[in-house]
């Protein structure tokens, strides 16, 4: 089995997030999710688990942060082109989440943008051509390639 990563999310509303991020491109798992939690499937080895506040706690004894007034982490998954990028960001504000709450990152090798989720949960959304993901943005910049 590969390795696989699972992205635990605290959320108020497990059914409207599930919405949101069925809308975004990811798939329930039916299997992993009941009313307190979500297991929404972006790739063969990317899952988030919204988590119900309640259900969230029973993982930690810290403080459950307001992601929209505070941030630890910025959560990145990449797309296939540029297009895909825009079209990710399109969907998530369709849904009702906030695009671009970070300024747009265009390197020319490298393009990102980003959108919080109902939650306030930032996801960066990126694209990297494959030349400078495999031998680095110095040699795509010289034409290395």
């Amino acid at each position: 089995m590969p390795q696989m990563i699972f992205v635990n999310l605290p959320v108020r509303d497990v059914a409207k997030s599930t919405a949101f991020y069925e809308a975004v491109g990811a798939t329930k798992n039916p299997n992993f999710s009941n009313d307190d939690a979500s297991c929404m499937v972006f790739s063969d080895v990317i899952h988030a688990m919204l988590l119900s506040h309640a259900f969230f706690g029973t993982f930690t004894t810290k403080t459950i942060p307001d992601a929209r007034e505070t941030c630890q982490v910025l959560i990145c998954i990449s797309q296939e082109s540029r297009e895909a990028v825009d079209a990710m960001v399109a969907r998530a504000e369709a849904a009702g989440g906030r695009p671009d709450p970070g300024p747009k990152q265009d390197y020319g090798f490298m393009y990102g943008r980003s959108f919080e989720d109902p939650d306030g949960h930032v996801w960066e959304i990126s694209w990297m051509d494959p030349v400078a993901a495999a031998k680095g943005p110095e040699a795509y910049a010289a034409g290395n390639g």
